[in-house]
């Protein structure tokens, strides 16, 4: 899922100035040399308003609390770790490079550059309490998966949601809860989506290979039993297009992981937030078998007990989405 179902270049947060066309402006050059792509599936009519004016984005500090330096290791828990990952003193983590801010609170860049975000903290309280580092590598959230299966990475973590057909590949150990969420063009007439028929006839935008594809393609037959038009999906790999989407008109509502979308709700103007349809654990991914799962899941449960877990999410504001116990392989519902 950036759930998981994050795409794998991010735009920046850049303010939405008067005219969709000077939105455009800003988000491409917040977006360099990325830009998205897209795939359209499920042809519908739009239902969008015309391009609008968009208001200029709150400005709000990036948390900067240390929330992690304090924490010790646990010699107990390094020693779960395979002998070859304490000998080198690291574990190779596949991930996306954060860019800019719109992926907050899960990864993105501070004034300096440096990666941030809840789940750069939450990793690197794991890895102090497994007294190892991480050994940070970028793919694309499409290949991190594979990354894992074949080797190349000891550990993916990319906001992955655990579904059936992944813990069929990969092991999975827990360190909090995320969902399916909808935030709309400030345009639209539609203020909530409790289900996906709440969609019928409006443009949806989200990223391919997550299960947020899975949900609309699974879910694409629900219109027309309900006697209304078809909603329209557009897949991108980048989250420029979708906004710069929601700022013009051409897209109505982007389909995507509860804490970014809450985040995004409250520190870019415009868009509103419709609300989760779903939950889903997500968690980091190891192989098939490896013991580096329960190690994973242990120095999370470490941190839970001793309060650091309840500081990290209370630094990033979502007290509401933490796991009380970490588990390898969680139950899942699709």
């Amino acid at each position: 899922m950036t759930t998981d179902g994050r795409p794998a270049r991010h735009v920046s947060r850049t303010a939405l100035t008067a005219t969709a066309a000077a939105a455009v402006l800003a988000l491409l050059a917040a977006c360099g040399s990325g830009s998205g792509s897209a795939t359209t599936a499920a042809a519908a009519p739009a239902v969008s308003g015309p391009a609008s004016a968009a208001p200029a984005a709150a400005s709000t500090a990036i948390p900067a609390e240390d929330v992690v330096s304090g924490i010790q290791a646990d010699p107990a828990l390094r020693a779960e770790l395979p002998a070859a990952v304490r000998s080198r003193g690291t574990l190779i983590l596949g991930t996306t490079q954060a860019v800019g801010t719109s992926n907050l609170p899960h990864a993105g860049q501070d004034a300096t550059g440096k990666t941030v975000g809840l789940d750069v903290d939450l990793r690197d309280a794991v890895a102090k309490v497994l007294g190892i580092g991480w050994d940070v590598q970028y793919g694309t959230f499409p290949t991190v998966i594979p990354g894992v299966q074949n080797g190349k990475y000891d550990v993916g973590q990319d906001n992955f949601g655990a579904t059936k057909a992944r813990e069929k590949i990969v092991d999975f150990a827990t360190y909090l809860d995320d969902g399916q969420s909808f935030l709309g063009a400030k345009s639209i007439p539609t203020d909530s989506v409790t289900g996906l028929t709440d969609l019928c006839g409006y443009n949806v935008a989200t990223s391919p290979g997550s299960t947020f594809q899975q949900i609309l393609t699974d879910g694409a037959a629900k219109c027309a039993a309900a006697g209304k038009s078809p909603y329209k999906v557009q897949y991108f790999s980048d989250t420029a297009p979708i906004f710069l989407g929601l700022a013009n008109g051409k897209e109505d509502i982007y389909f995507g992981p509860t804490l970014s979308l809450k985040y995004e709700a409250l520190h870019l103007a415009g868009p509103k937030y419709l609300g989760q349809i779903s939950t889903t654990p997500v968690g980091f991914v190891t192989a098939k078998g490896s013991p580096v799962a329960k190690a994973l899941s242990d120095a999370v449960n470490k941190l839970i007990a001793s309060g650091d877990y309840a500081r990290i999410l209370a630094k990033w504001g979502v007290t509401g989405s933490g796991v009380t116990t970490s588990v390898v392989n969680p139950p899942t519902t699709f």
